[in-house]
């Protein structure tokens, strides 16, 4: 049995599956510009308190540290930095604070040690030319 589709019926089918196939890559666009829109602003108090962050290195988890809301002093707030990690980040870390391009782990001076940039609303980057090859994720 030969079944027949008309030229019609083959061009909405033609035009569907461009539809269909075209969706994904306009989803993608848009959180790209989600993503874009986030690179190189400064990490919000009330976001980085929302969840624990996940330190890692070449893709690997090195530890949890947790971004706390409760200041210290203007601008500056409380990290939680698990013993385990310690080796793992500089020594002295004692508190985090939003800077112009993301978040900064400082010391009890208030000098950065370590320097994330934003590329997202879950990522934070350390600049590899800072000698900290690390990334900051969003969750466990």
């Amino acid at each position: 049995m030969r079944t027949t589709i008309s030229r019609g019926a083959l061009a909405g089918l033609a035009f569907a599956c461009g539809v269909a196939a075209a969706a994904p890559a306009v989803a993608q666009e848009g959180m790209a510009d989600l993503a874009r829109d986030q690179v190189g602003t400064p990490l919000k108090t009330e976001d980085a308190a929302a969840q624990p962050w996940t330190l890692e290195h070449q893709g690997r988890t090195l530890c949890v540290i947790r971004l706390d809301a409760r200041a210290i002093s203007h601008d500056v707030f409380r990290v939680e930095v698990p013993a385990d990690c310690g080796g793992n980040l500089p020594a002295g870390v004692a508190a985090w604070r939003p800077v112009t391009d993301g978040a900064a782990l400082i010391d009890g001076e208030g000098r950065v040690l370590v320097d994330f940039n934003r590329w997202s609303d879950s990522l934070l980057v350390a600049d590899r030319a800072s000698g900290f090859d690390m990334q900051l994720r969003r969750g466990r």
